[in-house]
């Protein structure tokens, strides 16, 4: 019986290194393979039953799953909420520490959540770090009164700063892409400056001459802008690093979600009948709506969000409007985002429009032809 305290603290320190080494292979690139471990973790190392890990994604401005145990796939699929909604949620953050709740869930998490989860004690462990509240653990015993006691309380914990770990790495390699990938964006723009505008530049100052030119300079002429033409198109075609992955949820899923809750205004969808998001494009199209959304979150006091989907055989279109331009106090512009989507789109044939269209109006529009070779 002495020796069990020991024992204990071994299992734990195992399942710890057993996770850790699971975000050093993958857990970063596939994080689901390394939230449900997680997630079966709590329950081995307590007496929970079902597990569910959900963080907040900022793109979506929502709390989402990103790992479960013991619960059934269908009921993670319209899993969403906001911290708002799920009291427990912020005491457990505020206060660092497992919190639970038994009477009236109703009031503690979403209305549409209690009714699924029953007659239940809920616990909820932090996931946070350095002051970041990233996400929560829920779990319970499958139905039914319990009190957690304190080992248990502290591995929970101890499992929820595993989960931030893992969340912060993520975040982490995110930035670092994303610093990568407009590296190479800003050399692009560099060489497409000197190789290109000033062959043209070159070029409109002779043809803006106010003289007759000779049939030789008339060539010369020809020539550079065939040169140009040929270093922008040798430009475009040099390989150049892909975003950071997606949601990983189809474009059609993420809008279904974000017109049933989303934390800003209202989401009005207009989708043109039997229009598809190309598996191609799907990567680009999501990432010009969160920046859109983003952008409208973040430089506006939008009342309503309109989506709009259309195109036909040889064209896509997305467009995203919000009104409430100026209305903030802050100034509405196109964020680093936008424009690496802008250049995504060009090398994709298509183009990445934004602007203000009427007085207090801004509309982001992505327009990519999808006949011939996909990109």
């Amino acid at each position: 019986m002495p020796d069990s305290a020991p024992i204990q603290r071994t299992d734990q320190l195992d399942v710890m290194v057993e996770l850790l080494s699971g975000l050093d292979a993958d857990g970063v690139d596939a994080p689901q393979a390394f939230y449900d471990p997680l997630c079966e973790a709590v329950s081995r190392l307590t007496s929970m039953e079902r597990v569910m890990l959900v963080l907040y994604e900022d793109a979506r401005k929502l709390v989402v799953p990103a790992g479960s145990h013991g619960i059934e796939p269908e009921l993670l699929a319209d899993v969403f909420g906001t911290l708002d909604e799920t009291p427990i949620a912020k005491r457990a953050l505020a206060e660092d520490r497992v919190v639970m709740a038994s009477d009236h869930l109703e009031r503690e998490v979403p209305p549409r959540y209690a009714r699924v989860l029953g007659e239940t004690t809920l616990s909820c462990t932090p996931v946070s770090a350095g002051g970041s509240w990233l996400g929560v653990i829920f779990a319970d015993r499958g139905g039914g009164r319990f009190e957690l006691t304190g080992k248990e309380r502290h591995r929970m914990w101890t499992l929820g700063k595993t989960a931030a770990l893992a969340a912060s790495a993520r975040i982490a390699t995110s930035h670092q892409a994303r610093a990568r990938l407009l590296d190479e964006r800003v050399d692009l723009a560099r060489e497409v400056h000197e190789r290109v505008m000033q062959r043209l530049f070159g070029v409109s100052l002779v043809l803006g001459a106010e003289r007759e030119l000779t049939r030789e300079e008339r060539r010369r002429a020809g020539d550079e802008i065939q040169a140009a033409v040929g270093d922008l198109r040798s430009a475009m075609a040099r390989p150049i690093e892909s975003p950071p992955a997606g949601t990983g949820a189809k474009l059609r899923d993420e809008l279904k979600r974000l017109s049933r809750h989303y934390d800003g205004a209202p989401i009005e969808i207009s989708w043109q009948r039997d229009q598809e998001v190309p598996e191609h494009l799907e990567q680009l199209a999501q990432s010009v709506l969160a920046e859109a959304l983003r952008n409208a979150h973040k430089h506006a006091a939008p009342t309503k969000v309109k989506v709009k989907l259309a195109g036909d055989d040889g064209l896509f279109l997305l467009e995203v409007r919000n009104d409430g331009v100026g209305q903030s106090g802050r100034g509405q512009g196109a964020g680093m985002g936008l424009r690496l989507a802008a250049l995504d789109a060009l090398q994709r044939g298509g183009v990445v429009e934004f602007g203000t269209l009427d007085e207090g109006v801004w509309r982001v529009r992505l327009v990519v032809p999808v006949s011939g070779e996909q990109a």
